[in-house]
């Protein structure tokens, strides 16, 4: 499954994917809006662990993001489970040299499209910390709407911070 951009390739991860991955991923800007769960430094390990895990997902929700044939970003869909299973979180992140080239915007519809295609979703939703305005406009330019911002309700690097949640709906 490949999901063409423009100027750049949604693809599930692959062997051969560990060194430009760990080269855009290993950056202190990208790691500070990602869950903790994201390491920061990334190191060859951190990205070898990573793709043996996602290499051979079935249905395919985990995505590199190709552009010049590097893995520079990851994009993917976590589908909920139980009475929340007609729902998705969405997550991304890409390499900072490739910021403010639409990339982003272009792969998060994409991959919704997608995943309201693959799976018995009727809503994706994306949380987002308070100081990354950057990532609330993509979703926004992607057709996500804001539903609350949620007080104080995490922490990141010793910093306690509000949460964005923002989702959007399949359309009947």
């Amino acid at each position: 499954m490949e999901l063409q951009g423009n100027g750049f390739l949604l693809r599930a991860w692959q062997q051969g994917d560990e060194v430009s991955l760990q080269h855009h991923a290993d950056n202190a800007k990208v790691a500070a809006f990602l869950r903790d769960r994201f390491p920061h430094p990334y190191t060859l390990d951190d990205a070898l662990f990573w793709i043996n895990t996602v290499k051979e997902q079935q249905p395919l929700t985990s995505f590199a993001i190709i552009v010049n044939g590097e893995a520079c970003g990851g994009i993917g869909i976590e589908p909920f489970n139980d009475e929340s299973r007609i729902t998705a979180e969405i997550g991304y992140w890409l390499s900072e040299q490739h910021w403010g080239k639409g990339i982003m915007t272009e792969a998060l519809k994409l991959v919704t499209t997608y995943a309201f295609e693959h799976f018995a979703l009727i809503r994706i939703e994306a949380d987002v910390y308070d100081k990354n305005t950057a990532s609330m406009r993509v979703l926004e330019k992607a057709g996500y709407m804001k539903e609350a911002v949620l007080r104080r309700s995490i922490i990141k690097n010793g910093e306690v911070m509000d949460k964005h949640m923002y989702a959007i709906f399949k359309e009947d």
